[in-house]
């Protein structure tokens, strides 16, 4: 298993651990490295994705619920929920990775950690957001190209007339 798959299922189990103990996010990495003894890099990516989850938590699920039309956050199972907050939270915070790998990954871990059912739900949600950001990427980034087309349509159709 690679380091990063490895820093994302601990990332996994102390979320999970956070659902019962809030605001205790530095108690729970002591406690947690204390019973273990992982490579600096599996314990760096690990803490990188507790924090930014738990920092950026609201907007994480904000958009989950956004996407997840008939299925509100707090009816999934926790374990899934967490798969979807680590997997969105690195869709927005690691722009240098391929989204397919971020979205392997959740899918990989949620078959180990939750199972086949809910590895194809995982992939449903982690795809409709990563479209979703795509689309949302697009409008910032270029927000005179759809005039822009809509006015070369217009031009090649006079062209043709």
């Amino acid at each position: 298993m690679g380091r990063r798959r490895h820093a994302r299922e601990c990332a996994l189990q102390i979320l999970y651990e956070l659902e019962f103990h809030e605001n205790q996010v530095e108690d729970l990495l002591e406690s947690y490295w204390q019973q273990r003894k992982e490579p600096p890099e599996v314990r760096e990516y690990c803490e990188w994705l507790v924090r930014g989850v738990v920092r950026e938590r609201e907007k994480i699920d904000a958009a989950i619920q956004r996407i997840s039309k008939n299925w509100r956050l707090s009816r999934m199972a926790l374990v899934d929920r967490n798969i979807l907050r680590l997997a969105a939270f690195e869709l927005e915070a690691e722009p240098h990775l391929e989204p397919a790998i971020i979205i392997n990954e959740a899918i990989e871990i949620a078959k180990k950690f939750s199972g086949e059912e809910a590895a194809h739900f995982i992939n449903g949600l982690l795809d409709a957001l990563k479209r979703e950001r795509e689309r949302q990427n697009l409008e910032r980034e270029e927000p005179g190209k759809k005039e822009n087309s809509e006015e070369i349509k217009q031009g090649t159709k006079e062209k043709n007339k």
